[in-house]
């Protein structure tokens, strides 16, 4: 985009004859647009611009689920702090029983198994 800008400034200058770029020959106003092509095909060729819309898209994609958590009346913030304390506890104590997932429960107490049944034939 900056050898774009560039070329442009220069290319008005020799048009406009004003300037040091009045004075300077074509090759040189027009270096910076040779320049953005070259620059272009390699972003092109390598992946830089699809990786920047993809992180683009993924930015975007957090921020929306932020805001749809919020409105059902999530915390998002509340959540991810419970799972790092759960982490960290079960980090300390790894022979300690769990809570089941997604529950509000109280780590050092767990819920007892339902009994089981006999299918019915």
């Amino acid at each position: 985009m900056w050898f774009m800008l560039v070329g442009l400034v220069l290319l008005a200058m020799k048009l406009g004859e004003f300037g040091p770029g009045a004075n300077w020959s074509w090759l040189w106003v027009l270096t910076p647009f040779a320049l953005a092509i070259l620059w272009w095909s390699f972003a092109d060729g390598f992946g830089l611009t699809q990786a920047k819309a993809m992180r683009k898209m993924d930015d975007r994609r957090a921020e929306r689920r932020t805001r749809a958590m919020e409105a059902l009346g999530i915390d998002a913030r509340r959540e991810r702090k419970v799972n790092k304390a759960r982490e960290l506890a079960r980090r300390a104590n790894p022979d300690a029983p769990r809570a089941p997932l997604g529950t509000n429960m109280n780590p050092d107490t767990v819920a007892p198994e339902p009994p089981r049944q006999e299918p019915r034939l």
